[in-house]
């Protein structure tokens, strides 16, 4: 069917990455999992307690990348996930996963991300316009790099899907499927 990427690193959400993770091998897709370096990502887990304001945060799995940003050649990939957490906050510096990022957005290709995530679609510059939805505390990050803010479980626009949190996984994932799939249907025409 095709290979889909997944970026992740340190602090990495563990629901927002492993859900897409088997998610897209249900369908036949193989996915490599890319990090600023080929090595085990430490994920976390997040929590809101009545009493806090903030999201509370604590250790998850351990999780491997397959390959490093700077190896990767976006031409051989059918799709992007870009999973949340607060890894996508010093991930979007990395100027060779801002190139794969925009490489997706200009090919045309399906996007998926959640939570966080935004930051990195943001940072690439390739939401200005488009419809998107993220959790509510990126909504400045959504709508300061152009982006048109829905609070809504997933919004699409084009080959980009945006889910809020990992509340909203299967129907972002639902969404990001029937995007893929029809792109690859294509192909087999």
């Amino acid at each position: 069917m095709g290979k889909v990427l997944l970026i992740i690193g340190d602090a990495a959400e563990v629901t927002d990455t492993l859900y897409p993770y088997f998610r897209v091998q249900e369908d036949g897709y193989e996915c490599v999992v890319a990090g600023p370096e080929k090595r085990v990502y430490h994920l976390v887990q997040h929590d809101r307690h009545a009493d806090w304001d903030i999201t509370i945060e604590s250790k998850g799995y351990n999780f491997p990348s397959d390959i490093a940003f700077r190896d990767v050649k976006p031409d051989e990939y059918v799709g992007l996930i870009i999973s949340g957490g607060r890894a996508p906050e010093y991930l979007r510096y990395d100027q060779d996963l801002m190139a794969i990022t925009r490489h997706f957005a200009e090919s045309g290709k399906a996007i998926g991300s959640v939570c966080h995530g935004i930051e990195i679609i943001a940072a690439a510059d390739v939401i200005r316009g488009k419809r998107v939805t993220t959790v509510a505390k990126c909504q400045y990050d959504a709508e300061f790099s152009g982006g048109l803010y829905e609070d809504s479980e997933v919004v699409v626009d084009g080959n980009l899907v945006t889910a809020r949190t990992f509340w909203d996984n299967a129907p972002w994932m639902r969404e990001f499927m029937k995007l893929l799939n029809a792109a690859q249907d294509g192909l087999g025409e």
